[in-house]
């Protein structure tokens, strides 16, 4: 009698702890802190669940932690979590997991985050995202593959941050360009020739900020019906769309890239 005490009693606490591991890693609305201000998304974990959980899981490692906003395109994206500032140019490329696999069920309308993906690689995107700063549909929905959107900015002090950043002014430097830099208006891009990372958009941290099961009871994303109905072709003017940078980060050969682990 004891024993089915035990066993009972036992089994009750792994399935407590496996609802609470649960509720963890279904966690659904973070903040993104960075050091012009936070914005907070609300992620379709449940419609986009692989990008979603490779997303958290970089958040887990601590991964975006200390990274920094890498470029911004004027009424079109504001793009970070691949590179970092170690002191001195150029902007150090971060080491990613393994890429996943696409998935294009939401348009690219303005107020949401995106996968990066290397050009002409439907299925490549790893550790870099971007906001949508319009609606980019009718580019990003069709081109290569479609760009992945699992999530949606809340919250007015959100969209003050990203106009915060798309507002500030561009260099150019090691393969990149329009990185987004804090500099006096009478500065140049030459005049950081030794810039320090008061000169960036740092992204401070990630955090978990709800993880409830069912967060977006009050989101209307816009589900891509374009690639459905259109061919994959390149936009020019838009510079292979959310593929940006990650032709710069392949000329870099990875040299001196780096995994951030949790521990850091």
């Amino acid at each position: 009698m004891q024993n089915t005490k035990n066993k009972l009693m036992m089994k009750s606490l792994l399935v407590s702890t496996l609802l609470s591991f649960s509720a963890l890693s279904s966690a659904t609305i973070v903040e993104v802190t960075t050091s012009q201000g936070p914005i907070t998304v609300n992620l379709f974990d449940k419609t986009t669940p692989k990008t979603v959980e490779n997303f958290l899981n970089y958040v887990d490692e601590n991964h975006y932690t200390d990274s920094v906003i890498h470029r911004v395109v004027t009424d079109f994206i504001v793009q970070g979590g691949g590179f970092e500032f170690t002191g001195a140019w150029p902007l150090a490329p971060l080491a990613a997991n393994a890429s996943i696999i696409n998935e294009p069920v939401y348009s690219n309308v303005k107020g949401t985050i995106a996968m990066a993906k290397r050009g002409g690689n439907v299925n490549s995107a790893t550790n870099q995202w971007f906001f949508n700063l319009e609606d980019n549909s009718a580019n990003l929905d069709v081109q290569n593959g479609g760009f992945t959107a699992f999530g949606q900015v809340i919250g007015d002090a959100s969209w003050e941050t990203l106009e915060k950043i798309a507002q500030l002014s561009r260099c150019n430097q090691g393969g990149l360009t329009d990185i987004p830099v804090v500099k006096e208006e009478s500065q140049t891009c030459a005049d950081l020739s030794a810039p320090g990372i008061e000169n960036f958009v740092q992204v401070q941290q990630v955090t978990i900020i709800d993880s409830s099961e069912v967060t977006d009871a009050n989101l209307t994303p816009k589900k891509n019906t374009l690639i459905i109905n259109q061919p994959t072709t390149p936009d020019s003017s838009k510079s292979s769309g959310g593929s940006f940078g990650w032709l710069a980060l392949s000329a870099l050969a990875f040299i001196g890239v780096r995994r951030r682990l949790s521990s850091k």
